[in-house]
């Protein structure tokens, strides 16, 4: 009797431990070259990366960025049923799968865009996320857009004020 009662214990802990495999988040496989570094250094590193390389960007110049956020979009973009790269809005997002499911918080996409380029993030729909840099006027590119953009509310709120 106590040999079954321990077999039993056994083949549940095993059911459990396999139910447990299922709560992890399924994340997308990329679609290009493994990192040289492996995906553990990657999911362990990434943050730190992508800040050193924004510092490199914004205080050095530097914009040929080899682990830039364009980059990582280049084999980590999540397709639809039709072929297009989901954005950050999507629950399927590359970044999103594994934030999600540790609660972290992405601000990444409030300026930044969440697709590879050439990729109409405004016309998804329910995109309600994507950055405001991604969203150039006309010609003006991505940045003067912005920050054409940031200046109209500021302007407005001087005039109501009579400056």
């Amino acid at each position: 009797m106590a040999r079954l009662a321990a077999f039993l214990v056994f083949v549940l802990s095993l059911a459990g431990t396999a139910q447990a495999g299922s709560l992890l988040p399924e994340i997308p496989k990329a679609t290009g070259e493994a990192h040289a570094e492996g995906n553990e250094f990657w999911r362990k590193n990434h943050m730190d990366m992508m800040q050193h390389d924004r510092d490199l960007t914004l205080r050095m110049g530097e914009r040929d960025i080899e682990a830039s956020l364009k980059e990582c979009f280049e084999c980590h973009a999540v397709k639809d049923d039709h072929g297009t790269p989901v954005t950050y809005s999507n629950d399927k997002h590359f970044c999103r799968v594994c934030h999600d499911y540790a609660a972290v918080k992405v601000d990444c996409f409030m300026c930044h865009r969440s697709t590879p380029d050439g990729v109409d993030e405004n016309a998804q729909e329910g995109n309600s996320h994507a950055g405001l840099m991604s969203r150039p006027e006309g010609d003006a590119g991505e940045v003067a857009g912005y920050l054409e953009r940031v200046k109209r509310p500021a302007r407005r709120n001087m005039m109501e004020a009579g400056e």
